[in-house]
């Protein structure tokens, strides 16, 4: 028998379906929705099903599932979030939500939460809440408590809920990185009590909710060290100690949820539950008040819509069923090795030599192995994957390939003759995309016979893990080719934006004036390591030194003069780093760079090279504070976003910042320089680069954009 209750013309998302043996299904089906979220409107709905449960004495126990294919919860609605105006309202809809769950919990008939796919954030809240969970065993079962991502922390009794399962170092671990357990994982921490077939998710959830008793899996590792810093508050003590020293080297203090996830967790294990919910309830709503969580839940809505756009709006993409790369080396291993596990298509490498195509493949088998070894995929599995890259020495195999990237070298003759040999061996239809970080598109495709089939696709280094591509059309390329690689992309696992055409596309281009800024500081006496410093503390993943050694000097030697070139004098990198390429300091590739490498290298300690102060003729003795040092590095980029919003360069001021935190690492909490020059304000920085611009030359002078947001007061967002 089933209750569908319906309240005015509102179809209610929890439906209790009784069964014969007396099991009552409780299926949330959010209508209208492909995912279940939890909305605010809920707590109505739930209470009632809740008193439905309590008043029926032939229901004997209740299985939780959802309505969705391949997805439990997927977690709140964020949306409820930003309705909240004040700090007290959204401490009433924390104690609310945790309300709920523990009448959830309260209930005197077993309840057993059955997870399928997706369990997340709410989601994963409301499953703690019941007696018992079992999780089926399909790939996309993750469990996790991601709130951190979001500047904020689980608000619904989740850090109260967490430690008690699992102990208190996984709960830590947990919420402070926002990672999710798959449904093995979940297992052996003793988030869940059993992992079965989806065919029998069910029926397993009904038996336990019928015998009553749960089966704990092991709560924590039980050597001696565990049950001495979980068994003690002394113990406990230390690990919270621990969590927050970590948590600081790692956040720099810039992000305020880690420190207050580990305060709720302290509160409920030291003083009492009840105080720990209040406690967590607060701390989330100061979170949701912050502007750090502001600007990271911007960047979320950010990329949720670029999700659902075309390349070009309207123009559907073709269907891609097989792929080429150009070139074995790095760049192209990493783009084969993306095509063929993201996308699930054939990736066939061409390369002039056997030993770039074998280096292209170990690129991928390592990194497959690598999950073969911690147990995430079974090895059939990685063999299935390895078998779509195949590779070549001529173009044999790429008559039927429909896009073909090219990662060759930086010279702009080898990549136009790359063109014409795929026109001459592939489809007429095949997309050609080139891997130029700095070439323009329209050079490449010059001597090409179908021009609006090629495009520039910009990955980022390491491929398999930078986020970012830039997709540059020329004049000539088709919007069918535009939408077409976008559409790729995204297959991928990345988030693309599509750029202009222009020397150093965008990110190479806003990137230049911030590492020239830090280069021209260095040789005024700055020393390394308190430059690098500076801009990590500011909120960069890695200073701008240290990044040099990791894209390699000479790739940066490279980029400069284009883009001199092309957009004039403040390009000009100092012209003494030209003594560092001379000296064989490619960087971390040549074991040779700013830092020590190699066997001079102590291990876990990243170790200044001072040979290279004589060679530049140095005497290290900064006379710059840290907040100058990143503010005049910082401002070169702002100047330099604003003017590519200016010409176009990006399509909006979304994208540029989205660009910037996803290519090169911006300090997300500030939500992208765009957003930052927004938090500033034109007039302030206006008043900076200007007096600057006196002081220490006109690299600094402001852009007209700027001027002219400062003197009309307007701003982008």
């Amino acid at each position: 028998m089933t209750d569908n209750n319906e309240k005015g013309n509102t179809v209610s998302a929890f439906t209790l379906v009784r069964q014969e043996n007396g099991i009552a299904h409780l299926i949330m089906d959010v209508v209208d929705d492909t995912m279940n979220t939890l909305k605010a409107e809920f707590a109505e709905q739930v209470a009632e099903v809740l008193a439905d449960i309590k008043s029926d004495s032939t229901i004997t126990g209740v299985v939780l599932c959802s309505g969705k294919k391949d997805s439990f919860v997927a977690g709140a609605d964020i949306n409820m979030i930003n309705d909240c105006k004040t700090k007290e309202s959204v401490i009433a809809l924390a104690r609310q939500g945790q309300m709920i769950f523990s009448q959830l919990e309260q209930l005197n008939v077993p309840v057993v939460a059955a997870i399928n796919g997706a369990c997340l954030g709410g989601g994963l809240e409301l499953a703690m809440a019941c007696h018992a969970r079992v999780c089926s065993d399909n790939p996309k079962t993750a469990l996790g408590l991601p709130e951190v991502q979001l500047g904020l922390l689980p608000g619904g009794g989740g850090t109260q809920r967490l430690p008690k399962l699992v102990g208190v170092q996984k709960a830590l671990d947990m919420m402070l990185t926002g990672k999710q357990l798959r449904a093995k994982q979940a297992l052996k921490a003793g988030l869940v009590n059993d992992v079965v077939p989806t065919s029998i998710l069910i029926a397993t959830a009904e038996k336990m909710a019928l015998a009553g008793k749960f089966k704990q899996t092991v709560k924590f590792k039980s050597s001696l060290v565990n049950k001495v810093l979980e068994g003690t508050s002394f113990g406990r003590g230390v690990v919270y100690k621990q969590a927050k020293k970590s948590v600081l080297s790692k956040t720099k203090g810039n992000y305020p949820a880690p420190v207050k996830i580990i305060d709720c967790v302290k509160t409920g294990m030291e003083q009492s539950p009840a105080k720990g919910f209040q406690t967590e309830a607060e701390h989330f709503a100061e979170l949701v008040m912050s502007p750090e969580s502001a600007q990271l839940r911007n960047l979320f809505f950010a990329t949720t819509d670029m999700k659902k756009e075309q390349g070009v709006a309207d123009v559907m993409p073709e269907q891609i069923a097989k792929a080429g790369v150009l070139g074995g080396g790095l760049m192209g291993g990493g783009i084969a090795f993306v095509t063929a596990t993201k996308v699930g298509i054939p990736a066939r490498i061409k390369d002039i030599s056997h030993q770039g195509i074998s280096h292209a493949l170990k690129y991928s088998f390592d990194l497959l192995n690598k999950k073969v070894k911690r147990r995430f995929m079974l090895k059939s599995e990685m063999q299935k994957q390895m078998s779509m890259i195949t590779g070549c020495v001529d173009y044999s195999g790429f008559k039927d390939i429909d896009i073909v990237v090219e990662a060759v070298f930086e010279n702009l003759e080898l990549k136009q003759n790359m063109v014409v040999e795929i026109e001459q061996n592939a489809k007429e239809s095949t997309i050609f995309a080139s891997n130029t970080s700095s070439l323009p598109i329209g050079s490449i495709a010059a001597k090409a016979t179908r021009k609006e089939n090629v495009i520039g696709l910009h990955y980022f280094s390491p491929v398999d893990k930078m986020p970012l591509v830039e997709i540059i059309p020329h004049e000539g390329t088709s919007d069918q080719t535009i939408s077409t690689t976008v559409a790729f992309a995204k297959k991928q696992g990345k988030t693309p934006i599509v750029v202009k055409d222009k020397a150093g596309f965008y990110v190479n281009r806003i990137l230049a004036p911030y590492m020239n800024e830090a280069a021209i500081l260095l040789l005024a006496g700055e020393p390394i390591d308190k430059l690098d410093k500076a801009l990590v503390n500011f909120g960069f993943p890695v200073g701008p030194m240290q990044l040099l050694d990791e894209v390699g000097i000479d790739v940066g030697a490279k980029i400069g003069p284009i883009l001199q070139a092309d957009l004039g004098d403040r390009f000009a990198a100092p012209s003494a780093f030209s003594k560092l390429l001379d000296d064989g300091r490619l960087g971390k590739k040549a074991d040779k760079g700013f830092y020590l490498y190699g066997k001079k290298a102590k291990k876990g300690k990243k170790q200044v090279d001072e040979s290279i102060y004589s060679l530049l003729n140095l005497k290290p003795a900064g006379s710059l504070s840290s907040n100058e040092i990143a503010k005049r590095c910082t401002y070169m980029m702002l100047n330099e976003a604003a003017r590519c919003v200016d010409e176009g360069i990006v399509r909006s001021a979304r994208d540029g910042d989205i660009g910037a935190i996803f290519g090169i690492g911006f300090p997300p909490f500030l939500g992208g320089p765009l957003r930052y020059i927004d938090k500033i304000g034109a007039q302030s920085l206006v008043a900076q680069l200007s007096q600057w611009a006196e002081q220490h030359g006109e690299r600094y002078t402001p852009c007209e954009a700027l001027i002219t947001m400062a003197e009309t007061g307007t701003s982008y967002y």
